[in-house]
């Protein structure tokens, strides 16, 4: 499991103090209630924790709060960063002054801690109060340690920037989703353990299907989250991040709680007990996600997630990708801009030019025609061409999928025959994984290939072959040696010319519009050439495509962001859209902008347990967003988004993002497997 807070070498010295500090007076969450919250305190005065505002350290606060979230502990350290943002001067140190802050009106207000002061922030001012505390009265409940309701005193105006009041809440924001974070990761953390070692009916419980998908589905939501927090934790770095901090904080939330609920559903009874951490964490995040959404509600009108989507302009923060992948960003879009039409792109202007840029070949060693182009910069290729719907879909596909393995395992007269096809966009082909009986489980395909002399002959099924009956090629994984032990071993890669006698297309229309075929292969006779790698070294062949797969995933994103940028722009302005709905626009931003940075981390984790989580992570969350998506815009655009055009379309594509590939079942029993739960 990732917990990765920072790379920072001054950050991860700063978390091990924490750590440290809060080992020796607030171990766990089970500390809540007997723990000696103003001994932690001192000694977070002592180590200069309540300093980290007057030095603009985020990423320490960010970091830290992590921390105290997975101890469910309530020390106030973002109340003393915005404080020291707002109030230059206040003795923080000694703990004299002890500030918590408010948004909005602070009489009677709940504070999670005792506090000298209220610092209370006007959002829609803006403005600043400070208000001294005159009484302090506990009010017992769901948190422990218990709140307190607060009766202030007269009111200092603050005279602050509104831009301090912007960013103030943007800390707060992040701070909160950090907080919920830990404890989220930290419940995760102990079921995923629980399921590994807790036995039932002779097995350990991760090896139940029902748990597995529970654990798995736990996993992306606390994969996403902490995506989210890192991004808006750099941005803070770089300057404003109202929108950033928001999207984090929506997706804390909308799924804090779910994540929590799936963790004590693992641990069962254990955690339902005041011994077991996941009960005080418990009461943690469910106070927690009500104070955010008060919080969220009292900045609504201002700094609202919605309403800084729908403001003119608004629209998802960019990922800095850096400098080369950026500039080839632009260049791109020059390219598509110079081909554009009123009613879409000139198709082969645009493969043209693309093939003279050598977009088709990015990747590729210079020696065969490519850029040597970098992951981030193949990531902004696909990004670009899929957000503007560029015309060259197939042709990039051939080159990332075949072209790769071509590159690899390819004999020199079939890279002489097809990688100039495929540098010049122009190879037409089909892929051929799916059968009747080995869908998302590839390692149990049948079609069989038998070695007669120098040819080998073919015979079976291929189902869902998308494009196929416009194909000159299919790229088609048969069995070789149907003993083989593990399943995979036995798998052989050909790549075969689609009109050889023998093979039958039969067309299906999807859903979608598309068609995708059902192919025969009675008694198909290739070559021995048409092999592409060793015999049955198939799966080689097949997985060394991956890099190229996770790249290629960061088009669903892609693709919702470019419909997400229209949706934005038609209800822009309008006052007869449902407020509920357009409330949903928020939680469908930070699902997408979860997408987008988790594609990118994706792609630059090729090896390891990472790679092998990410990748299905990814592509479960994508395809799930699809549909999510495909429903808001029918929701926000009534019978409208029902008739032909880009919603309606992309509602009917969405189940296929959820099915191909290997169903999003497959993929969270992937994950879950991955994190080391048992078969």
């Amino acid at each position: 499991m990732n917990d990765s807070r920072s790379v920072n070498p001054e950050v991860r010295d700063f978390v091990r103090s924490v750590e440290g500090a809060l080992e020796a007076v607030w171990p766990d969450a089970t500390a809540a209630p007997v723990a000696d919250l103003e001994k932690l305190r001192a000694v977070a005065a002592q180590q200069g924790w309540f300093e980290l505002g007057s030095a603009g350290a985020i990423d320490c606060l960010i970091a830290a709060e992590g921390i105290l979230g997975e101890r469910a502990c309530p020390l106030p350290l973002a109340d003393a960063y915005v404080a020291s943002l707002l109030v230059p001067g206040l003795d923080l140190e000694t703990g004299t002054v002890r500030p918590v802050v408010c948004v909005g009106r602070a009489a009677e207000a709940l504070v999670p801690v005792e506090a000298t002061h209220v610092i209370e922030l006007d959002a829609i001012g803006p403005g600043a109060r400070l208000l001294p505390v005159e009484r302090s009265t506990p009010a017992p409940g769901l948190p422990v340690p218990d709140w307190s309701r607060v009766t202030v005193g007269t009111a200092e105006d603050l005279q602050v920037d509104p831009g301090l009041v912007e960013e103030s809440i943007a800390v707060l924001r992040l701070a909160s989703a950090a907080r919920l974070g830990g404890a989220c990761r930290r419940a995760h953390r102990l079921a995923v353990e629980h399921s590994t070692t807790r036995r039932q009916f002779g097995k350990a419980i991760g090896s139940f299907g029902a748990v597995q998908q529970r654990v798995a589905t736990g996993q992306i939501d606390v994969l996403a989250h902490d995506a989210l927090v890192e991004e808006a934790t750099r941005s803070a770095m770089r300057g404003p991040a109202t929108l950033a901090c928001a999207l984090a904080a929506r997706h804390a939330r909308d799924h804090a709680v779910d994540v929590l609920a799936g963790a004590q559903h693992t641990l069962g009874a254990i955690g339902y007990f005041d011994e077991h951490e996941v009960a005080w964490l418990f009461r943690f995040v469910h106070a927690e996600v009500s104070r955010l959404r008060s919080l969220e509600g009292a900045v609504a009108a201002s700094y609202g997630l919605p309403t800084l989507l729908l403001a003119e302009g608004g629209g998802l923060p960019s990922l800095d990708l850096g400098e080369r992948a950026e500039r080839l960003r632009r260049e791109i879009r020059e390219l598509l801009d110079a081909h554009r039409r009123e009613d879409g792109f000139d198709t082969e202007g645009v493969r043209a030019a693309a093939a003279a840029a050598g977009l088709f070949a990015l990747s590729w060693p210079r020696e065969h025609g490519g850029r040597a182009a970098s992951l981030e910069e193949q990531v902004v290729l696909n990004e670009e061409m899929k957000y503007a719907g560029g015309p060259v879909d197939r042709a990039m596909s051939a080159t990332m999928l075949i072209g790769h393995s071509l590159l690899r395992h390819g004999s020199a007269e079939q890279k002489a025959d097809f990688l100039p096809l495929l540098r010049e966009g122009r190879m037409a082909f089909c892929l051929g994984y799916s059968e009747p009986e080995a869908g998302s489980d590839l390692a149990s395909l049948s079609t069989r290939a038998v070695r007669e002399g120098d040819d080998w002959v073919i015979r079976g099924q291929k189902l869902w072959t998308t494009r196929a009956h416009t194909a000159s090629h299919v790229w088609l994984a048969v069995r070789t040696d149907p003993e083989a032990q593990p399943r995979h071993a036995g798998i052989t890669i050909f790549l075969v010319p689609m009109d050889t006698p023998g093979i039958t297309v039969q067309q299906h229309r999807a859903l979608s519009g598309e068609i995708s075929c059902s192919v025969f292969y009675d008694d198909v006779r290739v070559p021995d050439t048409a092999r592409v790698g060793e015999v049955n070294d198939g799966w080689r062949v097949i997985t060394d495509a991956l890099a190229a797969e996770r790249v290629l995933m960061g088009g669903i994103a892609a693709t919702l962001l470019g419909h997400f940028d229209a949706l934005l722009r038609e209800v822009r302005g309008r006052r007869d859209i449902d407020p509920v709905a357009v409330d949903r626009l928020g939680s469908v931003a930070a699902r997408l902008q979860a997408a987008r940075v988790l594609v990118v981390k994706a792609t630059r984790a090729m090896d390891g347990d990472e790679a092998r989580i990410l990748g299905p992570v990814s592509a479960v969350l994508s395809g799930h967003l699809a549909e999510e998506f495909g429903r808001t815009a029918l929701d926000l655009l009534g019978p409208e988004a029902v008739l032909e055009g880009r919603y309606e379309a992309m509602l009917r594509l969405a189940p296929m993002y959820v099915i191909g590939g290997g169903t999003n079942d497959i993929q969270r029993g992937i994950i879950a497997r991955a994190m080391g739960l048992p078969r």
